[in-house]
């Protein structure tokens, strides 16, 4: 039975992630145009890029699974891009409305990482290291992500907001 229902958690926790990306394949062109640091722009522009991989990589996962994700919607997800585009909405000055974004991706970025880290693990106990290498390639290129954010606000934006 606990193996089973490590199966079962594993795939409910790919459906949200493979959902969370899809919204994210979505929501990052629209961040991107939004900012204004050309850095910053660029950064929202790559992990575009790195999210349609990580689609590709949870599609990857399920069929070695011999199965395919639901549809279940990533309620979590969801309520992160609508913080994210009251931020885009909000008329505020370009470096402010930049470090907000920066906020709002790093707020996605942890609910990914979080997310991720759990269903390696539970890759991990069921004996799938094929599976567990993926997760672990993603899991490290949104730790990835999220000390770049992490740097351009240290950086270059917080200091422009300042001002």
């Amino acid at each position: 039975d606990a193996l089973l229902t490590a199966k079962e958690e594993a795939n409910k926790g790919l459906e949200d992630l493979y959902d969370a990306e899809n919204q994210l394949v979505k929501a990052l062109p629209k961040m991107a145009k939004a900012a204004s640091e050309p850095q910053l722009q660029q950064a929202f522009e790559q992990h575009l890029g790195q999210t349609k991989t990580h689609v590709e990589r949870i599609e990857q996962i399920f069929k070695t699974m011999g199965s395919s994700p639901k549809g279940k919607s990533c309620k979590a997800m969801k309520g992160l891009i609508e913080e994210g585009e009251e931020m885009i909405k909000q008329r505020a000055d370009a470096a402010v409305r930049d470090a907000g974004l920066i906020a709002a991706a790093q707020r996605v970025e942890h609910y990914e990482i979080a997310g991720y880290g759990c269903v390696r693990t539970y890759a991990d106990l069921l004996g799938m290291a094929d599976s567990s290498a993926l997760l672990q390639q993603t899991l490290n290129e949104e730790g990835m992500t999220d000390k770049q954010l992490t740097k351009l606000a240290e950086q270059v934006i917080n200091l422009e907001a300042e001002r």
